[in-house]
């Protein structure tokens, strides 16, 4: 007799479903069994020994379980990291309990409810203006034009607005969803340009695209007043490599205009960021930095349905660093929000295959067909023509 015994790959919720259906499992049960079929691990950092003890008790009673320290389990520590491990249908069970318990279980309980409904949110509309963008449907590329004589990639090509124009002309053509405009480098070691230079460099060029084009528009800038006067202008979303952690004003500017933003995270400065970064918990300390920018933003009005995460790969990050950032970029699915990558032709790319900037372009593609198969739903490029074939077709793969 051959069964054809065989471990199922399935990336979702409706690959399950899909599944049972095929057996022939009858409604009622799918609803029921589709939850047990994926098994999460879910990190929880520094809680108390008398927290973690508890929870892990609690995890066993529903046929879960939690990892914690030998020490806390001995209460010879005060706090630990805890790892739950449990499906979905058992984490459904024990978080109403932990509700019923001391310890800050019921806060613990409601970080945990809403990090499972933003693991699984899956529908991202932006709206902009009167345009929307579903990244539910298609992956977004976001085409880079740099107006700036020093930035890592093309620096200097586009500084004039006839060569800038027939640059973004030729990304709209190639597939290009958005173009993400930048007056000032923020390539490692970059030195700052005074406000008005940046405002001088990007304000003519996107008065012409918004008057040749319906693209959307993004401004690449943690300054406030070049937003302000870029949003005048007709763009239409901010990408701030900052998080809004460089100047206090920049949010609020967001907020008053309506529109949509890019939390990045970035350790120190563009002049800094690359003398010897170091972390305790990369990813960790990435979402804890991108979810104090959320709160940030939603505080200062800004929708949070205009909200885009970025986990700033190459600023302040080793090679190493962003290899495990794409390894595990899935884990930013925990925000709830929409990811964007900028991975174009970067250093750790060279670094990797040691490679200089104009060969960098096949590792580029592998990098961001990795990180959609991890969630990303925007990818920042130099290259929108090869981007945009690879990303349908990796799209094409994970929808069928």
């Amino acid at each position: 007799m051959r069964i054809n015994p065989r471990v199922l790959i399935l990336r979702n919720e409706r690959g399950v479903k899909d599944e049972l259906k095929k057996i022939g499992v009858s409604q009622e049960a799918v609803k029921i069994l589709a939850p047990k079929a994926f098994h999460y691990l879910i990190k929880i950092e520094g809680i108390s020994s008398p927290t973690a003890n508890l929870l892990k008790q609690e995890m066993l009673s529903v046929m879960a379980d939690a990892a914690i320290s030998k020490e806390v389990a001995s209460f010879t520590s005060k706090k630990s990291g805890v790892l739950l491990i449990g499906t979905e249908a058992q984490l459904k069970k024990v978080l109403p309990r932990l509700n019923r318990q001391p310890f800050n279980l019921p806060e613990v309980s409601q970080q945990l409810s809403k990090l499972l409904k933003n693991f699984k949110k899956g529908k991202f509309v932006l709206s902009f203006k009167e345009k929307k963008m579903d990244l539910t449907r298609k992956v977004a590329v976001m085409g880079v034009l740099n107006l700036t004589p020093d930035s890592f990639y093309n620096g200097g090509k586009y500084t004039t607005q006839a060569r800038a124009l027939r640059k973004v002309e030729e990304m709209v053509e190639e597939g290009a969803d958005l173009i993400d405009v930048g007056g000032e480098s923020t390539r490692p070691g970059a030195k700052e340009v005074g406000i008005e230079e940046e405002i001088r460099r990007v304000i003519p060029v996107i008065s012409k695209i918004r008057e040749l084009f319906e693209i959307p528009v993004s401004i690449d800038t943690y300054r406030a007043k070049v937003a302000k006067v870029a949003l005048e202008a007709g763009v239409d979303m901010v990408n701030d490599i900052s998080g809004l952690r460089f100047d206090p004003g920049l949010k609020e500017v967001v907020a008053r205009f309506g529109a949509a933003v890019v939390l990045m995270h970035i350790k120190g400065t563009p002049r800094d960021m690359q003398s010897n970064p170091r972390y305790e918990s990369l990813m960790g300390e990435i979402i804890s930095y991108l979810s104090d920018s959320i709160r940030l933003a939603q505080k200062a009005g800004i929708d949070l349905e205009k909200i885009i995460v970025d986990p700033g790969i190459g600023f302040g990050k080793t090679p190493q660093h962003n290899l495990q950032i794409l390894n595990h970029l899935g884990e930013l699915r925990s925000l709830g929000r929409p990811i964007l990558i900028g991975l174009s032709r970067k250093s750790f790319i060279g670094a990797i295959l040691k490679l200089p900037l104009e060969e960098r372009l096949e590792g580029s593609l592998a990098a961001a067909c990795l990180a959609l198969m991890q969630g990303a739903k925007i990818i920042r490029t130099h290259d929108v023509k090869p981007t945009r074939r690879a990303v349908d077709l990796t799209q094409a793969i994970i929808q069928s």
